[in-house]
């Protein structure tokens, strides 16, 4: 039997609780204009439910950090965030409460959801099943808008009350019961308790199904994507619900399609000039694209399915790009750097002599950089890697890790300390801004280890735990550092209060926690 994802649970966990999760759950009534949604689930509650759910997801197998595919997916929500914040869709009590984050799921299924507290997930199997940019911005306009209107708040404000605790332990013990006796058991614990308030949440209302397409349509034309591509997007997913129905396209069971639906995305467009280039960043999504459908199946058998796939005759440039981008990560992930370097020099050939070739395809340029490192690195020259990476003059966070992967294996192989220093600088700049980038603060502690800054790791390691919402391992890791200072003499005395007053506050947050639930 298939094993369901914890992700799919958890989103089952919320309904059942009667907390909508992709977009509000059917209720029996909308709030009145004079209906007050903070006086009952305000936007701190909300927040805090957020955080405790993406504190389990974080830690799941199924959430992806991959920063070339998660920097593309939040440059096609930046600007909608911007979009939202002018209309005054974000309004000045949530923009500071919320996350506004957006993450990425390893899943092939068809779906996007949103959590409480500003949280936005996306499936692999949705960017894969996109063709251009505009489709995919689409469906995350449409649960951006469930956020900025506060559907979830308003779902639970018709639904039955419980604590923030309560609605937490569910979600809690419903991933222990799957870890201890796979998702049947998961399943029965939701099934088994709130049955019958599942039923009654399981359709969307359809109030909030409008209000979400017209409040994110302008958002997503606001922020300048092609007004087709909502419509588009909803067509593409009717379709093919229509042809395949295995399972895959849970968004179109949570978000139902309805003709009248569709017909009203057709209407918006009239009188709506076309974009004059409608296929802005073609490139850089095929590339994207294809690299969703390679790391949502990693098994072997589909990694050769992948190598050895050769474009149509009478594909295009874009599709024979998008072959060479796939045949080229899968034989990385292969650990076959021969065949991955063939492949890029093919797409680089191919993007250098493609006639659409100008400014809008220089992310797609940076795309195939920052892969061709990647098997630099694999073969074992990480000098030419680094070399490769500091020639590019953008800036930006895959960079910024890629180079310190390049340089930590440039001086593991005897390299000179200097690239990695200033790396280690640099991440450090970073992660002083970004508190919550786990991968950024795992990345400067290997850095820092090679360096012999066995303090600077340490914390490094600790802040990694604690952005993934592991504050028992953090604050193991500190203590660790603690022991490390008095038995050895090991680091600086900046760094030791740096350790001491993060350990504070990280037991005093540990300690909220456990209050809380007990309150619960």
């Amino acid at each position: 039997m298939t094993k369901t994802p914890l992700v799919h649970l958890l989103a089952a966990a919320l309904i059942a609780t009667g907390l909508p999760v992709s977009a509000p759950q059917a209720q029996v009534r909308l709030p009145s204009l004079g209906d007050s949604v903070s006086d009952d689930f305000g936007v701190g509650a909300e927040r805090r439910l957020g955080e405790r759910i993406m504190r389990e997801i974080r830690r799941d197998p199924a959430y992806l950090d991959d920063p070339p595919l998660l920097d593309y997916v939040q440059s096609l929500w930046a600007p909608l965030l911007e979009v939202a914040r002018a209309r005054g869709d974000i309004g000045p009590d949530t923009d500071p409460a919320f996350a506004w984050e957006v993450f990425l799921v390893r899943d092939r299924s068809v779906n996007a959801f949103a959590l409480p507290g500003g949280f936005v997930g996306v499936h692999l199997g949705l960017i894969a099943m996109t063709t251009a940019r505009d489709e995919l911005a689409s469906v995350m306009a449409h649960e951006l808008a469930h956020v900025t209107q506060r559907h979830i708040a308003r779902g639970m404000t018709n639904a039955q009350q419980q604590s923030l605790v309560g609605l937490a332990a569910m979600i809690l013990g419903m991933l222990a019961a799957t870890r201890a006796g796979g998702a049947d058991v998961a399943q029965a614990v939701i099934v088994g308790s709130q049955a019958a308030m599942a039923q009654g949440q399981l359709n969307y209302s359809r109030d909030m199904e409008r209000e979400a397409d017209r409040i994110g349509w302008g958002m997503f034309v606001g922020a300048g994507f092609a007004p087709s591509g909502m419509a588009n997007m909803f067509e593409r997913l009717d379709q093919a619900s229509r042809l395949v129905d295995n399972n895959a396209f849970p968004y179109l069971r949570t978000h139902p399609l309805t003709v009248e639906r569709i017909g009203e995305a057709r209407a918006r467009l009239e009188g709506i000039d076309a974009p004059s280039s409608p296929a802005a960043n073609v490139f850089e999504h095929a590339l994207m694209r294809v690299r969703a459908r390679v790391l949502m199946d990693t098994r072997v058998e589909a990694l050769r399915r992948v190598q050895d796939l050769q474009p149509a005759a009478d594909a295009t440039p874009v599709d024979r790009l998008a072959v060479l981008y796939g045949n080229a990560l899968a034989s990385l992930l292969l650990r076959e750097p021969a065949a991955a370097e063939r492949s890029i020099a093919d797409a680089r050939r191919l993007l250098a002599t493609s006639p659409l070739r100008d400014a809008q395809d220089r992310r797609a340029y940076r795309a195939l950089t920052l892969l061709d490192a990647e098997v630099r690195i694999v073969r074992g020259d990480a000098a030419s890697a680094l070399a490769l990476l500091d020639a590019e003059r953008y800036a930006g966070r895959p960079l910024l890790l890629a180079r310190a992967q390049a340089a930590l294996a440039a001086s593991r192989a005897g390299a000179p300390p200097e690239a990695l220093q200033r790396s280690v600088e640099a991440l450090q700049t970073w992660v002083a801004e970004r508190r919550d980038d786990a991968l950024a603060w795992a990345t400067l502690a290997q850095c820092a280890a090679q360096l012999g800054q066995p303090l600077r790791a340490v914390r490094a390691e600790a802040e990694s735990r604690a952005a993934l919402g592991d504050l028992t391992g953090a604050i193991d890791r500190l203590r660790a550092g603690q022991r490390l200072a008095r038995t050895e003499g090991a680091g600086e005395f900046i760094e030791l209060s740096v350790i001491d007053a993060r350990l504070r506050e990280l037991e005093a947050e540990r300690r909220r926690l456990v209050e809380e639930s007990r309150r619960g």
